[in-house]
């Protein structure tokens, strides 16, 4: 894909005239001087290491172009997609929140996703808008202290065949120091899936940060996936970092904290599942019951809720659904941040549920998925009403005109009214046009009018999710997304023409 890719763009460049290029060659490069290590900050390997640094050092207001000019020189998309990743979590510090400015790596995966499927034509849009983002985020990280990932402590590396006892202990005793130092002991021994299962368990552990542990988990494994497991030791130390975070709490581990209250009750609910649960019948009944629940019972009733509906013999695939609906009506009844993070999560949480192997794992995903909800639902009372909107009980628009009409009478209703582009969305979907046409001009219009991350995370997270969902519900699911989707209506960012400048496409 890479390689098509960049010569297509090199095609449209050359038609379009490459003349108003030349500035490009009075932008700085990188000297041998400015690409040597210091000795103070991680190490990365030495093919990434200078395109790295030439992210880290060149000013925001240039580095869109000279990005641009390497490319045409023969930087690839999955360099430069490892390399963005990397100089995020060697520069952004998961702390006092995995979030806020850490939302530069956060992003990288949902930026990838919206790029692997966008035209060709769009295809380095989401990335150039990811590399601005973490110039943003370095300057923030920099106001807060310039927090810079310093070198694994190489004397407290524990050998290959201890550092998985090593890490998990960590883990359990909510060790920084520990855990970084056993992280990289696995990450140059242990195999890549094994560390995932790790992960995959402590991931979902906990509330703090609404949601965004699992999705760093599950946006990090991914995007290595994509750039190459040689890349995975500063990652993971990222994430074992970003894990353990608990704001200057008391240590979780010696006390029973809120956030950590579900995981301690799951431990013991989990054990009730029944043997053979993977297996077991779609119930539409069963993700109405499991919706409704959502709607009104406590974390532990949501718990208890999919413990019920699994040993009745329902599917998992029931229960996600009814969870996934859950998510998107949070959405219809107060569009925020709150809500956009229970769809978000509950989108990273279905991808280590369909990811991990280990039997317990799964089950638990499951269960702190569930807890989860509840308790977005109870944060979205503090920031103002909420209302009663029912997922299921949306009614279709009539579609009016021919396909590319009615499609573009979504996108135009959503900056006035976004219940009645829903319901247009969904009578779209309903009277069979293609779910495509649909996601693609959503897809676009975040490219062209999005300005932050949450833009591309959750735009990537519910256009994925769309097809797990059984077929009788993603059209509804679809349609609740518009509540937090880009509409034609909206302005354009401003940095859309700076990357088409810099490509003069």
């Amino acid at each position: 894909m890479q390689s098509p890719t960049r010569r297509q763009f090199l095609v449209s460049t050359t038609a379009g005239g490459l003349g108003g290029l030349s500035f490009l060659s009075q932008l700085p490069t990188v000297s041998a001087a400015e690409a040597k290590l210091d000795t103070k900050i991680v190490k990365l390997r030495p093919e990434m290491e200078p395109i790295v640094r030439l992210i880290e050092k060149t000013p925001r207001g240039q580095l869109l172009e000279l990005v641009a000019d390497r490319i045409r020189k023969g930087l690839s998309y999955r360099e430069l997609l490892a390399a963005l990743l990397l100089a995020g979590v060697r520069n952004v510090q998961p702390r006092p929140s995995v979030g806020f400015k850490f939302h530069a790596v956060l992003v990288v995966n949902s930026a990838h996703l919206a790029s692997i499927s966008s035209p060709d034509t769009d295809r380095w849009l989401p990335i150039f808008w990811a590399l601005d983002a973490f110039k943003s985020s370095q300057a923030r990280d920099v106001q807060e202290g310039n927090w810079t990932m310093a070198p694994a402590k190489e004397s407290a590396v524990p050998p290959g065949h201890k550092a998985h006892d090593a890490f998990t202990q960590a883990m359990n005793r909510w060790d920084v120091e520990a855990a970084d130092a056993a992280i990289a002991g696995l990450a140059r021994g242990a195999g890549a899936n094994r560390i995932f299962e790790l992960f995959a368990h402590y991931g979902p552990r906990d509330f703090r940060s609404i949601g965004h542990k699992a999705i760093f988990v599950a946006n990090s494994w991914r995007t290595l996936q994509v750039i190459g497991w040689q890349h995975a030791e500063p990652v993971l130390r990222s994430l074992a970092y970003a894990l353990l975070n608990h704001r200057g709490e008391p240590n979780p581990a010696d006390n029973n904290l809120g956030p950590d209250k579900p995981w301690r009750r799951n431990l013991e609910l989990v054990k009730k599942i029944r043997t053979g649960w993977q297996q077991g019948k779609p119930s539409r009944e069963a993700t109405l019951d499991m919706l409704n629940t959502l709607r009104t019972g406590s974390d532990e009733d949501a718990c208890k809720q999919v413990v019920g509906l699994l040993n009745r013999g329902v599917s998992p695939q029931a229960v996600y659904d009814g969870m996934q609906l859950g998510a998107g009506e949070l959405l219809m009844r107060q569009p925020g941040i709150v809500a956009l993070h229970a769809v978000t999560s509950t989108n990273a949480l279905r991808y280590i549920f369909r990811t991990a192997a280990n039997d317990e794992t799964r089950r638990m995903v499951l269960l702190q998925n569930a807890s989860f909800l509840p308790l977005f639902r109870e944060a979205m009372k503090g920031r103002g009403k909420v209302g009663n909107s029912r997922i299921d009980q949306m009614e279709p628009a009539k579609v009016e005109g021919d396909k590319s009409d009615a499609v573009n009478a979504v996108f135009g209703a959503i900056n006035r009214d976004r219940a009645e582009a829903a319901r247009q969305m969904l009578g779209c979907l309903d009277a069979g046009i293609p779910s495509k046409s649909l996601i693609d001009t959503a897809r676009r219009l975040i490219f062209i009018k999005g300005t932050n991350s949450h833009d591309y995370k959750f735009s990537s997270a519910v256009l994925e999710d769309y097809h797990h969902l059984a077929p009788e519900w993603r059209n509804r699911f679809l349609a609740a997304s518009v509540f937090n989707l880009r509409g034609s209506g909206g302005r354009d960012n401003p940095l859309v023409k700076r990357i088409r400048e810099a490509f003069k496409a």
